[in-house]
């Protein structure tokens, strides 16, 4: 009788707990709260530019990005000393992965760091496959910021040094805009450098939100008349908790605008 009951103790925990338990062991890390709490830059740049107008001091939220080249970053100590937001490097083409994803994903979230995901765009595969390839590994995560697609020309590339005629790459890196906004409910932003932005027009692109590399001048005097949302403008940061250089960024707006920016533009 005693093994009896035993048994039938162990056939309820596991019907109750069985499931339940699967769930978890499949479930990311909890993110903390982003509550849009803006915390001060505390940190340095091995090669400071000698700004001509606005200065990236002069705006409050700096943020950061991220890829398999950094190592494991201290994302706790990087937020207290002003690494508010973070993009991370998922994919790349069709079929390639960051392999520091997902770790640097989920430390920077559970820091409190507003995070984003980020594709490098490959001018020899068509957007869509690009498109599915980012939806495969980057999770629909609550307070996630909007995903990004990274535009820029790959002369370096072992494999696809080809630059598209402007009409090709509009056509297909909308497809891809299209296809992620669908499946995360968000515009993405592209993330542009001089060059392209220029030469292939990408202003052209619909509905999308633009993050600038622009190291030494004013997005303003860079990209004349353009509205953007974040602008990077340093590689080589000094942050505490990210070892070596680290590329810097800031938000356009005030403290109150990014937490309104927030509310309107992070994943549900």
């Amino acid at each position: 009788m005693k093994y009896a009951i035993l048994l039938v103790a162990a056939l309820m925990l596991s019907a109750c707990g069985g499931p339940r338990l699967a769930t978890m062991q499949h479930r990311a890390p909890a993110a903390a709260a982003v509550t849009g709490v803006v915390t001060a830059p505390n940190f340095g740049d091995r090669k400071p530019h000698p700004w001509d107008g606005r200065a990236p001091s002069a705006y409050a939220v700096h943020g950061t990005d991220t890829s398999r080249y950094q190592p494991p970053v201290d994302w706790a100590t990087a937020r207290a000393n002003g690494i508010n937001f973070t993009f991370i490097k998922a994919t790349e083409g069709a079929d390639d992965a960051d392999p520091m994803f997902q770790a640097h994903w989920n430390a920077a979230r559970a820091a409190g760091v507003a995070t984003g995901a980020y594709h490098f765009w490959y001018h020899c595969a068509p957007g869509r496959a690009q498109a599915l390839n980012f939806i495969r590994r980057v999770p629909k995560a609550a307070g996630a910021l909007p995903p990004v697609l990274d535009l820029e020309w790959t002369p370096f590339s072992p494999t696809c040094t080809r630059r598209p005629p402007q009409a090709e790459l509009l056509s297909e890196a909308q497809v891809f805009i299209d296809t992620v906004a669908r499946h995360y409910g968000q515009m993405p932003l592209v993330y542009v450098s001089p060059d392209i932005f220029a030469s292939h027009e990408l202003w052209r692109l619909r509905g999308v939100e633009f993050w600038v590399r622009s190291v030494a001048n004013h997005p303003s005097k860079v990209y004349p008349g353009t509205r953007w949302t974040f602008w990077q403008y340093s590689g080589t940061g000094q942050i505490p908790g990210k070892a070596g250089d680290g590329d810097l960024n800031v938000f356009a707006g005030s403290p109150a605008e990014w937490r309104d920016w927030l509310a309107r533009r992070t994943h549900r």
